[in-house]
C-alpha cells in the first residue's frame, strides 16, 4: 500500500482535488469469493454498512469471512473528491478514507456483530494511521445507512471505549457519520477482493486484542 509520508492533515473542501463526474473504471460483475454481484441494487431485505479500519485489502477479507455477509467491495469515503483514484486518495488531498462496503442479511448476521468484527480487527485509537500505514486514508470510521445503525454504532463506540480504557488504551478516534453525508466511491477493480487474488499479499490489519463487549447474543440460559 502507498503511505502518506508527511504529517497527516485533512484537506478542506477548497483544498481537495475536484475529481470527476464519471468514474474511470467499472466494478467486476461478481465477488470472487462469495459469488454475488458487487454493484447494487441489492436484493430486498439486505442491509449495508460501510467501515474504514485501515488498509482495505485485509479489512475486506475480515468481512467476507463473516457468515451472513452477502457481498463486500472496497472504495473511498468521508472526503470531498468525486470518483477519486487510489493515487489521489493516497496523496492525502481528497479527504477520503479506505472503506469496505458490507452488504449483509440481517436475518443471519446482526449489525452489532459486524461492529464487533470492525472494532476487534483494528486499533481505533491511532488516529491517521493503522500500524505502519500512516495517512488520513487509514483513519477509523463508520458510515451508517439508517438512524438505527447510527445509534447502534455510537453505543458500541461508547461501550468499546470503556473496555479499551480499562486495558490502558487512549481515546477512540473513530468517526460515526451518516453515509448520506459522505458518499461511497468504488475502488479500482484490482483492489476488489485483493487478498483472494493475491493470497500472499500485504495485510496491515491488526487489532488491540481487547474483546468488544457487544455484538454477539448470549447463549440460551446465560
Amino acid at each position: 500500500m502507498f503511505t502518506y509520508r508527511r504529517t497527516p492533515e485533512l484537506p478542506t473542501p477548497e483544498q481537495a482535488i475536484k475529481g470527476r463526474p464519471e468514474p474511470l473504471f467499472t466494478l467486476p460483475a461478481r465477488h470472487t469469493v462469495l459469488g454475488n454481484p458487487l454493484a447494487g441494487p441489492y436484493p430486498e431485505g439486505l442491509e449495508v454498512g460501510d467501515f474504514g479500519l485501515g488498509c482495505f485489502w485485509g479489512a475486506e477479507r475480515k468481512f467476507w469471512q463473516t457468515p451472513g455477509v452477502w457481498t463486500t467491495l472496497v472504495g473511498y469515503q468521508g472526503g470531498y473528491t468525486e470518483n477519486p483514484t487510489y493515487e489521489e486518495v493516497c496523496s492525502g488531498r481528497t479527504g477520503h478514507t479506505e472503506v469496505v462496503r458490507v452488504v449483509f442479511d440481517p436475518s443471519r448476521v446482526s449489525y452489532e456483530t459486524l461492529l464487533k468484527v470492525f472494532w476487534e480487527a483494528h486499533d481505533p485509537t491511532q488516529g491517521f494511521r493503522q500500524g505502519n500505514d500512516v495517512g488520513t486514508q487509514y483513519r477509523s470510521a463508520v458510515y451508517t445507512h439508517s438512524e438505527a445503525h447510527q445509534a447502534t454504532a455510537e453505543a458500541s463506540r461508547a461501550a468499546y471505549q470503556q473496555v479499551l480504557t480499562s486495558s490502558g488504551y487512549g481515546q477512540i478516534t473513530t468517526a460515526v457519520l451518516p453515509a448520506a453525508e459522505r458518499p461511497f466511491w468504488n475502488g479500482e477493480e484490482y483492489h476488489q477482493q485483493y487478498l483472494d487474488k493475491n493470497p500472499a499479499g500485504y495485510c496491515g490489519i491488526g487489532g488491540t486484542g481487547v474483546s468488544c463487549p457487544i455484538g454477539v447474543a448470549p447463549a440460551p440460559g446465560q
